[in-house]
Formats: C-alpha cells, structure tokens, sequence
C-alpha cells in the first residue's frame, strides 16, 4: 500500500511539501540559532522594510524579522494543526466505530449524540468558546477546535463499520464466540484505516485554517507566534492598504501549501481505498493521452503538408 501511494504523483508532491513543513516546525528553534535569527527581536533600523540581504522576507511594522517569524510559526500553526486533527480523529474513532459495530441501544445513542454535534454550528461556537478562554494557549486552542470537529468523521465511520460487521469472515467469527474487542481492533478497525487516514488529513486542513481564523478574529492566544498570528498583526496595522505584501503574503502562502498537500494526499488514499476513483483516474488518463496522441498526428500532418 505505502508503495502504491507513493507511486501516485499527487500523494508524492503532498508528502514531500507536508515532510518539509513538518520538519520545518520540529528543526524551527535549530534552523533560527543557526541562522542567528530572533522572532521576537526588534530591529528599529529596519521598521516595515522590504525584502533584503539582511531580512529575506523584510520585517514587520515593529522591526521584526519575517523570515524568522514564518519558521516559528511553522511550529505553532502545525502544532494545533496534528493535535487538533489527532483529537478529533480520536473521538469520531471512539464513537463512531462502537456505534456502526454494536448498533441496537448502544449505536442509537452514540448515534444521537453525534447528530447533536453535526447541527451544531460548530465554527461560530469555536469562536465563542475560543473567545471565552483567550489566552490559555495553542494546547486550548487544538482542544477546542478537535473537541467540536469530530462529527462528521464519526458519521461516516458508523457507515463503514457498520458495512464490515455485516461481511460474512465477521459473523462467523462472532457465531464463533470470538470477543466483541478482538473483533473491532483485529477485523473492523484495519479495513477503515483508510478513511481514518483521510479524516485526519481533512481534520489537519481545518484545525490550521481554524487557528488562523481565531487568531485573524483576535481570540488566538496572541502570545505565541502562528501563521495566523502574523496575518492578525499584518491586518492590524493595515498592511495590505499600506503595500506590506512581505509581511502577509509568506504565511498565507504557508498555510495554502499546508492544506493543499493535505488535500493532495487525502485524493491519494482515497483513489487507493476507492477502486471506482482508481478507475476513473485511468480513464482519465487514457482520454489524456489518446487527446495527445491525437494532436501530435494533426501536427505531423500539418508539418507533412507544408
């Protein structure tokens, strides 16, 4: 399996720019002493000032260095980013698996409590809860956002567990008395690996963008340094009015390459899990290369006649 993901070109290009950024978060505190770079440190004789030898991404409005800002960043935006997703990819686990599994009672009722989670309006109520404990850090912020972002996982683990109970290998071994906690973590739970897989990358996509919405909204822990933390501060001190491109557009752009790698993975595991997307990616790629075969004849053509 790792080796036909890696085959896929799309999961390739996501692992590669998602490894980098990962490292980029664990090796940020190395990567800045070596680089001699402070994100706190205030260079007066640089205010706002545009990329240069110096200051490859420039500085903010307080002299700070951007480049310096983006790799400590890294660590805080990715941070909540796993957590966020390792939670809420946790809970959807702990009850939509039982629930699909069990069904009866027990799947009713983990049923009715997800489906209290699921019209929730679940992003203004981060924001509330966000806002009421501001200031107790990006652990708070990565348990809100994980706590409230379960849901929809949980719902389609029912679906899929419940489909694997009832495959015939599972039944007999539960006529064959084996238990109920073998048979979930040895026969159910393998065959949904791939769309855990997939939910923790979708729950990664969003607990960044969610972290980077608080903090734009001012109810991020304004203490700690995040890719959304410094699209906050560029905002407040109006730098898209004022020409700041530098000060902004590097974690914008940190965050899209972030969520964009992730999607492209999560396409990956999800053409490897689906044999109908696997079949539609062929087709299209036949239809592709017939398109081209088709315009290098008109060419040749063309080249012969003239």
């Amino acid at each position: 399996m790792r080796a036909s993901l890696l085959r896929n070109g799309k999961v390739l290009f996501g692992v590669i720019v998602l490894a980098f950024f990962v490292l980029l978060a664990l090796l940020g505190p190395v990567l800045l002493s070596v680089l001699g770079l402070d994100a706190r440190a205030n260079d007066i004789s640089a205010i706002a000032a545009p990329p240069s030898a110096a200051h490859p991404l420039g500085t903010t409005q307080f002299g700070q260095d951007v480049l310096a800002q983006v790799i400590e960043g890294a660590r805080g935006s990715m941070f909540v980013g796993f957590l966020g997703a390792a939670i809420g990819t946790a809970i959807a686990i702990v009850v939509g698996v039982p629930a699909g599994y069990f069904g009866g009672t027990t799947g009713n009722l983990l049923n009715f409590l997800t489906n209290i989670f699921l019209v929730m309006p679940v992003l203004p109520l981060i924001f509330v809860v966000a806002g009421y404990l501001q200031g107790t850090g990006l652990v708070m912020i990565a348990i809100i956002i994980g706590v409230f972002g379960w849901a929809g996982g949980a719902r389609t683990l029912r679906a899929q567990a419940m489909s694997v109970r009832n495959r015939d290998f599972v039944q007999a071994m539960r006529m064959l008395g084996e238990p109920h906690r073998r048979l979930i973590f040895v026969e159910v739970l393998p065959h949904l690996y791939g769309w855990i897989a997939s939910m923790f990358l979708g729950g990664l996509i969003g607990a960044v963008m969610a972290e980077a919405g608080l903090a734009f909204l001012g109810v991020s822990d304004s203490s700690a340094i995040s890719w959304g933390t410094m699209i906050q501060a560029a905002q407040q001190q109006s730098a898209v009015l004022r020409g700041l491109w530098w000060w902004f557009v590097p974690p914008g752009l940190c965050i899209a390459l972030v969520g964009t790698a992730a999607a492209l993975i999560n396409f990956g595991v999800d053409e490897l899990a689906n044999p109908k997307l696997r079949a539609a990616s062929r087709r299209v790629a036949k239809r592709t290369a017939s398109v081209r075969r088709a315009a290098a004849a008109l060419e040749t053509t063309g080249a012969e006649r003239a």
